[in-house]
């Protein structure tokens, strides 16, 4: 309104102090009032723009302050962290400090722990070598011995060794250590394979069952066990040329049975002849220095 008034004030001076006709002075004041319309148009959307930017600014002050209390929440945790921080350092401090030849040794220990791991799979290498190996002899003892009775024959792997079971009824009359001439036909099967194998070396063991025997010098049945051993053993080497250092004849007596003696079946399954592949120590640790070199 002060605007309209200032407007009026002008006009009214300039009519008063000039001379201006009645139709100059309507068309000033047509303009006139047209740039205070203009202006008053101005103005009021100015105060729309004023009042909307006051609500912009209610409501970020009201987010501000909703933010502001999140980041005293934060502020709370960081300091609750940084407290707990404070103590777990004070607590590695108070820990043992692994010094350089602490850190060296354990260094150490995982290159050993790696060279172990590297030992071992060698070793395992060697092993199934060596087993598949043995699974060639079993399959050639098989094939040789051919038809013979499993009851009276019985070739097996166990625990890494071969071992040839022969019934005493096979090699021996009862009470006897001399071989009888029906066995020769098996003992050359299975010495013509042993034969083949230059380097394998092997156990002929004696093994009875518990019904007391005593002839002669031999006093009871661990002598008849050696005794029934070292009669193979000696045809082995005089008929089938198979070397004697390779051999070695051992008697277990009746301490290692195989079945229980209470019944006749038992007993008879206990006295056997069994030829046992020894294994050649030296030789599976040559598999492992090829391996290594």
């Amino acid at each position: 309104m002060k605007l309209r008034y200032i407007l009026l004030f002008s006009v009214s001076s300039l009519l008063m102090f000039s001379c201006v006709s009645t139709k100059k002075f309507k068309e000033m004041q047509a303009k006139m009032q047209a740039r205070f319309d203009s202006l008053s148009a101005e103005y009021a959307k100015l105060q729309g723009e004023l009042k909307t930017c006051n609500d912009q600014t209610a409501s970020l002050t009201s987010k501000n302050t909703g933010l502001q209390g999140q980041i005293d929440e934060l502020n709370k945790q960081v300091a609750f962290l940084k407290e707990n921080n404070t103590a777990a350092l004070k607590s590695l401090e108070d820990m043992s400090v692994i010094s350089g030849s602490q850190a060296e040794s354990i260094k150490k220990s995982l290159e050993n722990i790696g060279a172990k791991d590297a030992y071992i799979r060698d070793l395992q290498s060697a092993m199934a070598h060596k087993d598949s190996m043995n699974m060639a002899l079993v399959m050639n003892l098989k094939g040789a011995v051919g038809n013979a009775n499993d009851s009276d024959v019985n070739i097996k792997i166990e625990k890494g060794v071969v071992f040839i079971d022969i019934s005493d009824k096979m090699l021996f009359n009862s009470g006897s250590f001399t071989v009888s001439k029906n066995a020769k036909g098996v003992l050359a099967k299975v010495a013509a394979v042993l034969k083949n194998q230059p380097d394998v070396e092997f156990m002929v063991e004696g093994n009875t069952d518990t019904k007391p025997y005593k002839s002669g010098v031999l006093m009871d049945n661990w002598d008849l066990s050696v005794k029934r051993a070292t009669s193979v053993v000696r045809i082995l080497d005089k008929t089938y040329g198979i070397p004697p250092a390779k051999m070695t004849a051992a008697g277990r007596g009746e301490f290692v049975p195989l079945m229980p003696n209470d019944t006749k079946e038992g007993r008879a399954a206990n006295r056997r002849t069994r030829i046992v592949i020894l294994p050649l120590l030296d030789q599976f640790f040559n598999l492992l220095e090829t391996k290594k070199s």
